[in-house]
């Protein structure tokens, strides 16, 4: 019995019964199994060592021009894991499965955060980023391979938002613990940013979730263990989701759609509509392995792929080398 094997049983021995089972996790292509890693594991590690993941350190969460202790999607990514696992190991669930659904749920998020998000599903027609991430993992990773990834990781990451409740209780966990952690975590930004004070937040955000970041993640963690311990869904209290509710609410009135950001919102979006024009218009000037892909799918759907991936770095790169004039030194 290979490593993989024991704890493949292990999983069934020590699990919920509700727990998602790695032995019994599907792809759409059969592959060799590893000796050591079960299918999550597998799943979690390829999410791991992709591009499109490697990219999330240079996109960012709220704050284009973020300092050095601003979250990016990466480090949101990572945090979005760890609550994951905690409320996954309280409740007996598959922690490895949660994992790789946390690592992969944002990868087909565009630069320039919610702001390239917009601008992108103005351009396209239709833009989620959460379609768009399934379209990194299932077609676009690995030169148009995929990483064949199992369903049930596929499921949890395309529907981590949306209207679809994913089928697993494993992304059911990750669908809160994604909301937590942009709540707590771009609260603990925007006070570092000084677009909020201590004590701005609506008063009863302050009085069921405590007043830092950390007890904040702590009373609304406890609170969906409490709720969901033996059922067969995980998901907050009636009441506390309306205090996550009102803290959202805030967040998007003061800092997602904030006056203080408009500016740099207004740029952005300017950057991504001069690149997906100019993409569109010559296309010829895509990177290679993108314009092979003319054959598959339509030049527009490329150019939303190509575009959709960049850094924020690059993106502006890009803007820069196409649209800005070189500076000549003129003589003295």
């Amino acid at each position: 019995m290979t490593i993989r094997e024991q704890n493949e049983a292990l999983e069934y021995r020590i699990l919920s019964p509700r727990a998602a089972k790695s032995r019994e996790a599907e792809r759409e292509r059969p592959m060799e199994e590893c000796p050591v890693r079960t299918k999550f594991q597998r799943d979690r590690d390829r999410i791991l060592h992709s591009k499109s993941f490697r990219r999330l350190k240079h996109k960012t969460q709220v704050y284009i021009t973020s300092g050095d202790h601003y979250r990016t999607r990466m480090t949101h990514s990572l945090e979005v894991a760890q609550i994951s696992r905690t409320i996954a190991r309280a409740l007996r669930l598959n922690e490895d499965l949660t994992e790789a659904i946390a690592m992969g749920h944002d990868v087909g998020h565009t630069p320039f955060g919610h702001s390239g998000e917009g601008a992108l599903e103005k351009l396209a027609g239709h833009f989620r980023h959460n379609e768009q991430s399934l379209r990194v993992v299932k077609f676009l990773e690995r030169d148009g391979r995929g990483l064949n990834l199992t369903r049930e990781t596929m499921d949890g990451i395309v529907h981590h938002t949306g209207k679809n409740q994913p089928r697993t209780l494993e992304g059911q966990i990750v669908r809160t613990a994604d909301r937590i952690a942009y709540l707590c975590h771009d609260y603990d930004d925007s006070l570092r940013a000084g677009l909020l004070h201590e004590g701005d937040l609506p008063a009863v955000v302050y009085a069921h979730f405590g007043h830092d970041s950390s007890s904040m993640i702590t009373a609304m963690v406890m609170d969906m263990i409490r709720n969901s311990t033996d059922r067969d869904y995980v998901r907050p209290s009636d009441e506390v989701k309306a205090v996550m509710d009102t803290f959202r609410t805030f967040m998007f009135e003061h800092i997602y759609l904030s006056k203080a950001l408009e500016h740099e919102r207004a740029q952005a979006v300017f950057v991504l509509n001069s690149l997906f024009t100019h993409f569109t218009a010559h296309f010829e000037e895509m990177p290679e392995a993108f314009i092979r892909r003319e054959e598959r799918w339509s030049r527009k759907q490329i150019v939303v792929d190509y575009v959709s991936g960049l850094t924020d770095s690059y993106a502006v790169q890009l803007f820069t080398k196409i649209f800005m004039p070189p500076l000549w030194q003129m003589p003295v």
